[in-house]
Protein backbone atom coordinates (compact mmCIF):
# COMPACT_ATOMS: atom_id res chain seq x y z
CA UNK A 1 0.00 0.00 0.00
CA UNK A 2 1.28 3.47 -0.74
CA UNK A 3 1.92 5.70 2.29
CA UNK A 4 -0.83 8.01 1.07
CA UNK A 5 -3.51 5.41 1.88
CA UNK A 6 -5.54 6.18 5.00
CA UNK A 7 -7.41 3.53 6.93
CA UNK A 8 -10.06 2.41 6.82
CA UNK A 9 -10.05 1.67 3.09
CA UNK A 10 -13.44 1.53 1.39
CA UNK A 11 -13.95 -1.65 -0.67
CA UNK A 12 -16.41 -2.29 -3.47
CA UNK A 13 -18.96 -4.77 -2.08
CA UNK A 14 -19.04 -8.08 -3.96
CA UNK A 15 -22.08 -9.15 -5.95
CA UNK A 16 -24.82 -10.48 -3.67
CA UNK A 17 -23.47 -8.63 -0.63
CA UNK A 18 -26.03 -7.86 2.07
CA UNK A 19 -24.60 -6.04 5.11
CA UNK A 20 -27.26 -7.64 7.33
CA UNK A 21 -26.27 -11.21 6.36
CA UNK A 22 -22.85 -12.27 7.60
CA UNK A 23 -22.63 -15.16 5.14
CA UNK A 24 -22.49 -12.70 2.19
CA UNK A 25 -19.45 -10.80 3.52
CA UNK A 26 -16.17 -11.25 1.63
CA UNK A 27 -13.49 -13.37 3.30
CA UNK A 28 -10.42 -11.19 3.71
CA UNK A 29 -7.40 -10.89 5.98
CA UNK A 30 -8.16 -8.05 8.36
CA UNK A 31 -11.32 -6.46 9.69
CA UNK A 32 -14.46 -5.30 7.90
CA UNK A 33 -17.35 -3.04 8.91
CA UNK A 34 -20.36 -1.65 7.03
CA UNK A 35 -20.73 2.01 8.02
CA UNK A 36 -22.78 4.73 6.36
CA UNK A 37 -23.32 2.67 3.22
CA UNK A 38 -19.65 1.75 2.73
CA UNK A 39 -17.69 -1.48 3.23
CA UNK A 40 -14.61 -0.50 5.24
CA UNK A 41 -11.44 -2.59 5.61
CA UNK A 42 -8.71 -2.36 8.26
CA UNK A 43 -5.56 -4.51 8.40
CA UNK A 44 -5.16 -7.16 11.10
CA UNK A 45 -4.19 -5.70 14.47
CA UNK A 46 -0.63 -5.54 15.75
CA UNK A 47 0.95 -6.93 18.89
CA UNK A 48 0.24 -4.05 21.30
CA UNK A 49 -3.42 -3.97 20.32
CA UNK A 50 -3.88 -7.76 20.42
CA UNK A 51 -2.32 -8.27 23.86
CA UNK A 52 -4.32 -5.36 25.25
CA UNK A 53 -7.54 -6.85 23.86
CA UNK A 54 -6.57 -10.15 25.54
CA UNK A 55 -6.11 -8.39 28.90
CA UNK A 56 -9.42 -6.54 28.50
CA UNK A 57 -11.23 -9.79 27.64
CA UNK A 58 -9.60 -11.62 30.56
CA UNK A 59 -10.80 -8.93 32.94
CA UNK A 60 -14.31 -8.89 31.47
CA UNK A 61 -14.48 -12.70 31.46
CA UNK A 62 -13.85 -12.85 35.21
CA UNK A 63 -16.70 -10.39 35.76
CA UNK A 64 -19.05 -12.21 33.33
CA UNK A 65 -18.47 -15.57 35.07
CA UNK A 66 -19.59 -13.96 38.32
CA UNK A 67 -22.59 -12.33 36.58
CA UNK A 68 -24.33 -15.06 34.53
CA UNK A 69 -27.16 -12.76 33.43
CA UNK A 70 -24.65 -11.12 31.10
CA UNK A 71 -22.83 -12.30 27.98
CA UNK A 72 -19.31 -11.35 26.86
CA UNK A 73 -18.48 -11.12 23.17
CA UNK A 74 -15.10 -10.52 21.53
CA UNK A 75 -13.11 -11.18 18.34
CA UNK A 76 -14.64 -8.22 16.53
CA UNK A 77 -18.03 -8.98 18.14
CA UNK A 78 -20.38 -8.36 15.24
CA UNK A 79 -23.58 -6.38 15.59
CA UNK A 80 -26.16 -4.92 13.23
CA UNK A 81 -27.46 -1.67 14.67
CA UNK A 82 -29.60 0.47 12.40
CA UNK A 83 -28.17 0.32 8.88
CA UNK A 84 -24.61 -0.36 10.05
CA UNK A 85 -22.81 -3.65 10.74
CA UNK A 86 -19.78 -3.20 12.98
CA UNK A 87 -17.55 -5.11 15.36
CA UNK A 88 -16.26 -4.31 18.84
CA UNK A 89 -13.03 -5.55 20.34
CA UNK A 90 -15.21 -6.64 23.26
CA UNK A 91 -18.76 -6.09 24.45
CA UNK A 92 -21.11 -7.03 27.24
CA UNK A 93 -24.76 -7.76 26.53
CA UNK A 94 -27.65 -8.87 28.72
CA UNK A 95 -27.92 -12.65 28.18
CA UNK A 96 -30.86 -13.67 25.97
CA UNK A 97 -32.83 -16.87 26.57
CA UNK A 98 -32.66 -19.56 23.92
CA UNK A 99 -29.96 -20.80 21.56
CA UNK A 100 -27.14 -18.58 20.33
CA UNK A 101 -27.40 -17.16 16.81
CA UNK A 102 -24.78 -17.46 14.06
CA UNK A 103 -25.46 -13.99 12.65
CA UNK A 104 -25.01 -10.48 13.97
CA UNK A 105 -26.37 -9.40 17.33
CA UNK A 106 -29.29 -7.03 16.78
CA UNK A 107 -29.26 -5.22 20.12
CA UNK A 108 -26.66 -2.72 21.29
CA UNK A 109 -24.17 -3.86 23.91
CA UNK A 110 -24.39 -2.46 27.43
CA UNK A 111 -20.61 -1.97 27.24
CA UNK A 112 -18.57 -1.62 24.05
CA UNK A 113 -14.78 -1.73 24.25
CA UNK A 114 -12.53 -0.39 21.51
CA UNK A 115 -8.74 -0.73 21.76
CA UNK A 116 -6.42 1.73 20.03
CA UNK A 117 -4.44 0.30 17.14
CA UNK A 118 -1.78 1.55 14.79
CA UNK A 119 -4.36 2.94 12.38
CA UNK A 120 -7.14 3.90 14.81
CA UNK A 121 -6.39 6.41 17.54
CA UNK A 122 -8.50 8.36 19.99
CA UNK A 123 -10.19 10.63 17.38
CA UNK A 124 -11.43 7.67 15.30
CA UNK A 125 -12.45 5.64 18.35
CA UNK A 126 -14.22 8.64 19.90
CA UNK A 127 -16.24 8.90 16.67
CA UNK A 128 -17.12 5.20 16.93
CA UNK A 129 -18.06 5.71 20.60
CA UNK A 130 -20.60 8.32 19.55
CA UNK A 131 -22.01 5.84 17.03
CA UNK A 132 -22.45 3.34 19.90
CA UNK A 133 -24.16 6.00 22.04
CA UNK A 134 -26.57 6.88 19.21
CA UNK A 135 -27.39 3.15 18.85
CA UNK A 136 -28.24 2.86 22.57
CA UNK A 137 -25.02 1.61 24.20
CA UNK A 138 -24.82 3.22 27.66
CA UNK A 139 -21.05 2.99 28.24
CA UNK A 140 -17.98 2.73 26.01
CA UNK A 141 -14.38 2.15 27.04
CA UNK A 142 -11.72 3.47 24.67
CA UNK A 143 -8.56 1.65 25.74
CA UNK A 144 -5.29 3.36 24.84
CA UNK A 145 -2.24 1.07 25.16
CA UNK A 146 0.07 3.87 23.95
CA UNK A 147 -0.86 5.94 27.01
CA UNK A 148 -1.88 3.16 29.46
CA UNK A 149 -5.18 5.00 29.89
CA UNK A 150 -8.90 4.43 29.31
CA UNK A 151 -11.40 7.03 28.15
CA UNK A 152 -14.90 6.20 29.38
CA UNK A 153 -17.70 7.66 27.27
CA UNK A 154 -21.34 7.86 28.35
CA UNK A 155 -24.21 10.08 27.20
CA UNK A 156 -23.57 12.32 30.20
CA UNK A 157 -19.80 12.73 30.00
CA UNK A 158 -16.38 11.58 28.96
CA UNK A 159 -13.68 10.86 31.54
CA UNK A 160 -10.05 9.76 31.38
CA UNK A 161 -8.58 7.15 33.75
CA UNK A 162 -4.86 6.52 34.04
CA UNK A 163 -2.90 3.39 35.03
CA UNK A 164 -3.26 3.93 38.80
CA UNK A 165 -7.03 4.55 38.61
CA UNK A 166 -10.06 2.31 38.84
CA UNK A 167 -12.75 2.51 36.15
CA UNK A 168 -16.06 3.89 37.41
CA UNK A 169 -18.99 1.52 37.92
CA UNK A 170 -22.03 1.96 35.69
CA UNK A 171 -25.56 1.06 36.85
CA UNK A 172 -26.07 -1.20 33.81
CA UNK A 173 -23.03 -3.30 34.82
CA UNK A 174 -23.10 -3.94 38.57
CA UNK A 175 -19.68 -4.36 40.13
CA UNK A 176 -17.70 -3.86 36.92
CA UNK A 177 -15.04 -1.38 38.06
CA UNK A 178 -11.63 -2.89 37.30
CA UNK A 179 -8.26 -1.36 37.99
CA UNK A 180 -6.98 0.27 34.81
CA UNK A 181 -3.66 -1.54 35.30
CA UNK A 182 -5.44 -4.89 34.79
CA UNK A 183 -6.17 -3.88 31.19
CA UNK A 184 -2.47 -3.28 30.45
CA UNK A 185 -0.69 -6.20 32.12
CA UNK A 186 1.10 -7.47 29.01
CA UNK A 187 1.77 -4.07 27.44
CA UNK A 188 3.30 -2.89 30.72
CA UNK A 189 5.67 -5.88 30.75
CA UNK A 190 6.99 -5.06 27.27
Amino acid sequence: MPRSVRFPVELIPPEGFDPARLETWPRVEGRLEWVGGGLLWMPPCGEAQQVTVADVVGTLHQWAVAHPDFSLGTNEAGMRLGDDSRGADAGIWRRRPGPLEWGFRREPPLLAVEVEGRDEGLPELREKAHWYLAAGTPVIWIVLPSERAVVVVTAERESRHDIDDRLPAHPALPGLEPDVAALFRQVSLG
